[in-house]
């Protein structure tokens, strides 16, 4: 919902030191941040909680600087744009698989696999949609995301927020993964209507 305007904000705040980096591949960037991401879901499984977050955020800042960084520097490309949307999804879950091996319920277990269910048919509503705009030419103006995607309810900067608290309050998981979900569907339901309304 905030992507836009949290994007100009931090490729202002990180264009100083981005610009330094002409000489960084944008892909070792991408690749430092899924390390970081799962040392984030190794450290939530063992029950670690503020190094996780630290580990988290770090992994955060790393995923923004990819992109600014191959685009200061005139190293974009589609598979950049590709490899590191792969490389997100699988931060995005082992975080919460993490966090559910460091309190293993039944309870747990069947809010992470509901939640992740609705990661699976989020990512469906907005990839062949995007596909779909691609194929017909509705490619938003001045984008800086490899594809067009209508925003929702819930996007990035909302799921990095989020995690967060996952990872601050561990013990809760159930409401927690049970709200987020509801987000999640919501911006499902929001992604349709903007087709209904677009692409009939």
């Amino acid at each position: 919902m905030f992507d836009s305007q949290v994007r100009r904000l931090k490729d202002k705040l990180y264009q100083p030191l981005a610009k330094r980096l002409s000489k960084a591949p944008p892909a070792s960037i991408t690749i430092l941040a899924l390390i970081t991401g799962l040392i984030c879901a190794y450290l939530a499984a063992i029950g670690s909680v503020i190094p996780s977050l630290i580990m988290w955020l770090l992994s955060r800042v790393l995923d923004g600087f990819d992109g600014l960084v191959a685009r200061l520097h005139g190293k974009q490309s589609d598979f950049g744009g590709y490899f590191d949307t792969v490389l997100d999804f699988v931060i995005y879950a082992a975080v919460p698989i993490g966090l559910v091996i460091s309190q293993p319920t039944s309870t747990n277990y069947l809010f992470l696999t509901i939640m992740l269910a609705s990661f699976y048919i989020n990512t469906a509503s907005w990839m062949y949609l995007a596909a779909i705009l691609e194929k017909r030419a509705m490619r938003a103006e001045n984008t800086q995301t490899t594809i067009t995607v209508p925003s929702g309810l819930i996007g990035g900067t909302e799921t990095i927020s989020i995690y967060c608290v996952f990872l601050l309050f561990p013990t809760a998981i159930p409401i927690l993964f049970g709200i987020f979900t509801a987000l999640v569907f919501v911006t499902i339901l929001q992604r349709l209507l903007w087709a209904w309304k677009h692409i009939r």
